[in-house]
């Protein structure tokens, strides 16, 4: 134990909190919520006078958001050690909010709701500073540590410019990728930091949370590739919607862009980083764009956990899973495995609904619709034909008097008389514009049975036909795709454990040569936030890394990789796992038995409606006025002995697909849980059930109501 003095109390320190570069923390024997800063011995001369005058001036007392130095700290001579501050416990440090991983090892619970709200309080403690006077001047992420409430709290406020009586005391330090750009290239120590220095951390601060650990200037420059400083220092914000000419840069590939937000945040963030120092928001602004931000979230109808700002088109969260099968905020909660569920009631329903008679094409089209005879355009036809024959004709006798009278022009007669005679041997009339006709007719066919089908109100009960025909179809192969995911799961067990292992080492925390805080941020900004994530294409897609760097980053791998050791036997974390699958294939039946039930509740009620379609459609006249001119365009084809195009004219009603059994994709591996996909996605569009499909580049999920929906997703 060491003893030091504070004030005139001698009091002994307790468990060694935290060791940095300037010395070390340590709790206080019989002074809980209160910690000493002690410094390293070649420090303390230069911090002396900065300590004092701020424990002087009575700084921790005006804010409980900064760990300011609170009392002077001596040894038993009198000789300066350090400081007392306000003891931060339970906090972690800002980045492991913001970096999805580390989010979902330390901050489990924490959806987009957590993150906008930590953002504002983060917004708070700047300002609290600036109240008192201070400048922070080196704000960035391990100066801001935030506890599992959202408040936060920041330290290292004995580095923060403050002045006395004056006399200034500067920030002396600064993290390159916080940094603004006007400081670039400037000597930290010399320099008198302002407010709008402290803005534009604030706004990376900020925007590393609402945009996942991404920094706004960590994209893809036109140019050769520039470090991230220079691209700081050139104001090249990666995400600028006003300036993508000027900036010639683009975010990374799956990042959110400033238009899914509302324009408030969109403003803010352009003013943030870019020309004028000056119209930075301040904290206050923020606090302001942030709280109505944080007013205007919609929840996802899909995953109960996913909030997202209302302005974007749909959930956000959703689409980034889709595509790189990483759900930032997953659902969590125990899933109960006994979920009630009605097989009997639902199999009577299936053979209730393949038994209901819904109308049919022939139903719905009136049928006797004689025309009278030919068409305009095909007696038009023959007439043509007619006359080309009579000038042939004409022509060939014109040669032959030709040969008789005027026998030298021999060659002019020649080529009379074999025009003429095409003329007459070309007897047929040409069929590809009458054909042309019929499918024209054809299609205004189908757009006045849409529109019937619409205007009397039957739309909806063909879409829940179509989808209860995917529902169906996904039901009765709902358990093969629930044994194919169990195989999956078994097969991949040592490579999900062997993610989970190198999961756990973070970048941020590898110590290897020439990769820094900011080479560090532009990896995670791309993707690449632990050791799992390292692999040689992915690192080389990523600006300023080239084969030495990535090679260096390759051999961190598989240093941590050759520690793995598979463990063969069963363990807690594959009950886990099989019980969240089965969970959530159980909650997956459960959800289609509902939508065959109640979807044939919605057929019975519209069968009277449907028994009268028929007769309605006798009657509608924009439908048999389009039948008439189908009718004719077959009579003509008919009348030229050709043969007629088989008619397109459909319910828009998905066929039945066949009941294949859909495969499982599983998620990325997770150390808190493996998820894994049900056997039926649904489309991202409209949510209904989706249909593997092939096309020219694999197969793919299609949306069930493909042409009406488009919605597709990778498999």
């Amino acid at each position: 134990m060491k003893e030091i003095v504070i004030g005139k109390d001698r009091v002994s320190v307790a468990e060694l909190i935290g060791k940095g570069g300037e010395g070390e923390v340590y709790a206080i024997k019989g002074r809980p919520g209160q910690a000493v800063k002690i410094y390293n011995t070649s420090l303390r001369t230069k911090r002396e006078d900065k300590v004092r005058a701020m424990v002087a001036e009575g700084l921790a007392v005006k804010t409980n958001l900064v760990a300011y130095p609170g009392e002077v700290v001596t040894d038993h001579r009198g000789k300066f050690l350090g400081f007392v501050m306000r003891l931060v416990s339970g906090y972690r440090p800002l980045h492991e909010l913001y970096s999805p991983k580390s989010r979902q090892r330390h901050f489990p619970k924490s959806d987009y709701r957590f993150i906008v709200h930590a953002a504002l309080n983060v917004a708070r403690a700047v300002g609290k500073v600036h109240q008192t006077g201070c400048i922070i001047g080196d704000l960035n992420h391990s100066g801001v540590l935030v506890a599992q409430d959202a408040t936060v709290a920041l330290i290292d406020a004995d580095s923060f410019q403050f002045k006395l009586d004056g006399k200034s005391y500067h920030c002396v330090v600064g993290v390159p990728d916080f940094t603004p750009p006007e400081l670039h290239g400037k000597n930290l120590a010399s320099v008198q930091r302002t407010v709008d220095h402290d803005n534009f951390g604030l706004a990376i601060a900020i925007f590393h949370l609402l945009f996942m650990g991404r920094h706004p200037y960590a994209g893809r420059y036109k140019g050769p590739d520039i470090s991230m400083s220079d691209a700081i220092a050139q104001n090249r914000f990666a995400f600028s919607l006003k300036r993508q000419v000027a900036t010639q840069t683009t975010p990374p590939p799956g990042a959110l862009t400033l238009d899914m937000f509302p324009d408030a945040i969109a403003r803010a963030f352009e003013n943030a980083f870019g020309l004028t120092p000056r119209a930075r928001p301040s904290a206050l602004d923020w606090i302001h764009t942030l709280n109505s931000l944080e007013g205007s979230m919609n929840r996802c109808s899909r995953v109960k956990t996913h909030y997202y700002p209302s302005t974007t088109a749909g959930c956000v969260w959703c689409k980034v899973t889709a595509n790189s099968s990483f759900d930032m905020f997953p659902d969590l909660t125990d899933v109960e495995l006994h979920i009630l569920s009605d097989a009997r009631g639902t199999e009577q329903a299936i053979c209730e609904i393949l038994a209901f008679r819904f109308p049919t094409v022939a139903d719905l089209l009136p049928t006797g619709i004689k025309p009278r005879g030919a068409s305009d355009a095909l007696r038009e036809a023959r007439s043509n034909k007619r006359w080309r024959m009579l000038i042939g004709l004409l022509m060939m006798g014109g040669a032959v008097a030709g040969f008789i009278y005027l026998t030298p022009l021999w060659f002019v007669w020649i080529g009379l008389a074999i025009t003429g005679w095409v003329n007459i041997s070309n007897r047929e009339i040409e069929i590809d514009p009458f054909q042309r006709a019929f499918k024209v007719a054809d299609a205004c066919v189908q757009r006045e049975l849409d529109g019937f089908v619409q205007r009397n109100g039957m739309s909806e009960v063909v879409k829940v036909r179509g989808d209860l025909d995917a529902a169906i179809a996904a039901y009765k192969g709902h358990e093969d795709a629930l044994a194919r995911g169990l195989r999956v799961m078994k097969s991949n067990r040592e490579s999900r454990q062997r993610q989970a292992y190198l999961d756990r080492f973070s970048i941020r925390r590898a110590n290897i040569s020439g990769i820094g805080p900011a080479k560090t941020a532009t990896l995670i900004s791309f993707g690449i936030e632990t050791a799992a994530d390292v692999k040689r294409s992915a690192v080389l897609r990523v600006p300023g890394f080239g084969d030495v760097m990535t090679r260096k980053l390759v051999a961190w791998r598989r240093g941590h990789e050759s520690r793995f050791k598979y463990d063969r036997k069963p363990n807690a974390q594959d009950i886990t796992d099989e019980r969240a699958l089965r969970g959530r294939f159980a909650a997956e039946k459960a959800k289609l038995e509902s939508i065959i039930r109640n979807g044939l509740g919605t057929l019975r009620n519209a069968k009277p409606r449907l028994d009268v379609l028929p007769a309605l459609a006798r009657r509608d006249k924009a439908l048999t006025d389009a039948l008439a001119v189908r009718a004719q365009t077959e009579q003509d084809l008919r009348e030229l002995g050709a043969s007629v195009p088989a008619s397109t004219v459909a319910l828009m009603v998905a066929p039945s697909p066949r009941p294949t059994p859909q495969p499982v994709r599983m998620p990325r591996v997770r150390t808190s849980r493996v998820t894994a996909a049900s056997g039926t996605p649904t489309c991202p569009r409209c949510s209904s059930p989706m249909q593997r499909r092939s096309g020219r580049y694999g197969q793919f999920w299609g949306c069930s109501r493909y042409p009406r929906c488009k919605g597709t997703q990778n498999i």
